[in-house]
């Protein structure tokens, strides 16, 4: 199925065989990032084949056992993804891999093309996972750092997922990273998957593009929403009162340094100038309170 011109995915619109969301770089009309969510019932397994990708296997709900080359990592998993970080396991290109879940459960399978492939398969542990307070007020948020430099070593992807209070504002100030220019931003196409707590939480998600390449997004998004951020400036991610707001970020790019560097909007970049005299939302951190912080 091809998303390509389309940037809002509503949930089940980019399903596609075992999988509830397939979003790959040609079905986007990019040329690097990919997502994949899984749902196992409870004994169920799954054969991924990365190809020319590399993977994360990450559980949204529940755990499982990933087994690959002689290698078996059994990942705890969490009860959801307001409760706590979770472990996870990273699979180079080239790897053919089972993914069985016992109980049951949802699992974010990030992926990014990959020239490389020199990294083993490997387990990451929550423990290990930076766990940061971004913001201040009502902009503030939890960002739960997964894979990004210096946090866990990858050829060309980054994931990390924000959690944000109801009522609050998260990617804000606007911000891309659509240009290389080394030092002040990097070029990454990247991937919003939402969920919000509650049975009919929402929030709206904003994207809109620069003179010379423009887009227009406004959406109101549900859990198992998608939106796909080819270029051009992305916030806020609107957290309604009532209803807090999780995405997942995946991001790749072509750059052969794997850097995360972005530029703010500057008519809204002024914004964070305020957080010095707030206080952090008093609601963060969610979940476990073992987590890095």
């Amino acid at each position: 199925m091809s998303t390509k011109g389309t940037y809002h995915l509503p949930r089940g619109t980019a399903a596609d065989g075992p999988y509830d969301l397939l979003v790959t770089p040609e079905s986007a009309g990019w040329g690097h990032s990919g997502l994949r969510i899984l749902t196992l019932s409870p004994g169920e397994g799954h054969l991924l084949d990365t190809g020319d990708a590399e993977f994360l296997v990450l559980p949204l709900r529940g755990g499982c056992t990933v087994t690959t080359g002689g290698q078996t990592f059994a990942l705890d998993g969490r009860t959801g993804v307001f409760e706590s970080v979770t472990d996870f396991a990273y699979l180079p290109r080239g790897t053919r891999a089972h993914v069985s879940s016992a109980s049951g459960g949802t699992f974010a399978l990030p992926n990014a093309r990959t020239g490389g492939g020199g990294l083993p398969a490997r387990y990451g542990r929550k423990e290990d996972v930076p766990v940061e307070l971004r913001g201040a007020g009502t902009c503030s948020r939890q960002v739960n750092n997964y894979c990004l430099p210096g946090t866990f070593e990858a050829d060309r992807l980054l994931v990390c997922e924000v959690l944000t209070p109801g009522g609050n504002w998260s990617s804000y100030p606007p911000h891309k990273h659509d240009e290389a220019r080394p030092g002040a931003e990097s070029e990454l196409e990247e991937i919003y998957y939402f969920q919000v707590a509650g049975e009919n939480g929402f929030a709206y998600q904003r994207v809109y593009g620069t003179p010379d390449r423009p887009v227009d997004v406004l959406a109101e998004v549900r859990s198992g929403d998608t939106v796909l951020i080819p270029h051009g400036w992305h916030g806020p991610s609107i957290a309604a009162p009532g209803y807090d707001l999780y995405y997942l970020n995946v991001m790749a790019g072509p750059g052969q340094d794997r850097a995360w560097l972005i530029c703010d909007d500057p008519a809204h970049g002024w914004v964070r100038d305020t957080w010095a005299a707030q206080e952090t939302d008093p609601r963060l951190p969610f979940g476990a309170k073992e987590t890095n912080r």
